[in-house]
């Protein structure tokens, strides 16, 4: 199954560019459902998550509306002394869980995030702590473009996120990996001047894909469906909904092909 949609839906500046004024904000994710069958949860970095605002996400959506959901950064940038958090973040996704809606947990790590045996571990402890729910990495940092991660990736189910962003050095280019049945590839955009200097942390996100851009994906993402049972694919361009048309661009290349 592809799934395509944006990383987040809850954005203010998406009233005018996609949700109409006036649309109360309780509405939005109902009025989003009706154009993708996925989302990716992303305030769940910033604060571990109550199941009862899960169950209320999942009972605004269809039946066949799957959510993904990024773990909090207490899991991937505060990595010591933090199992009560991981049991924290695990009870919580119970009613997505239940409601057969959770396509996996992405885990992004910080670009600090070396590639060392100690973090090795710490991936190993990290899908440990998990137990069975599906997770997909996200590095930063192309140290880890190597063999041996992906030999780790495959051997303890955990699938590889594919990325899109500027073309800077250190950063991961935009390799098609698949290391588990769930393949993952979000789309970043492009803007080099500032990805690492910006005043608000949205300026790194705001970037218009020319369709020409997007089209080097479709071979990719067609690669990466045929070993999985899911794919997902999503557009982090969300300043002012550009991440709305990037996702619509997406769908109608991949169904061109």
């Amino acid at each position: 199954m592809l799934y395509i949609g944006t990383s987040g839906y809850s954005y203010d500046d998406w009233v005018g560019p996609y949700y109409p004024a006036g649309l109360k904000k309780a509405d939005w994710l109902s009025y989003y459902a009706r154009d993708f069958r996925t989302t990716e949860i992303n305030f769940s970095y910033y604060r571990i998550p109550s199941a009862r605002t899960l169950a209320q996400m999942a009972a605004k959506t269809p039946d066949d509306f799957v959510f993904t959901i990024k773990a909090s950064q207490e899991l991937t940038h505060t990595r010591e002394e933090n199992a009560e958090a991981f049991a924290q973040y695990t009870a919580a996704l119970a009613p997505l869980v239940e409601a057969g809606k959770l396509g996996c947990v992405l885990a992004q790590f910080p670009y600090s995030f070396h590639a060392t045996p100690e973090n090795r571990d710490y991936l190993l402890a990290f899908r440990e702590r998990l137990g069975d729910l599906p997770l997909v990495i996200e590095f930063r940092n192309n140290q880890w473009l190597a063999p041996q991660t992906y030999e780790l990736l495959r051997a303890h189910r955990m699938g590889f996120c594919c990325v899109d962003e500027p073309r800077l050095a250190g950063l991961i280019p935009p390799v098609a990996e698949a290391t588990s049945d769930i393949t993952y590839v979000r789309f970043h955009g492009r803007n080099a001047a500032k990805w690492w200097e910006h005043d608000q942390a949205f300026e790194r996100y705001d970037y218009t894909y020319s369709e020409d851009e997007l089209r080097e994906w479709v071979p990719k993402i067609r690669a990466l469906e045929a070993p999985s049972r899911a794919t997902f694919v999503y557009a982090n361009n969300h300043w002012q909904a550009q991440a709305i048309t990037t996702a619509k661009q997406l769908r109608f290349l991949l169904d061109d092909t």
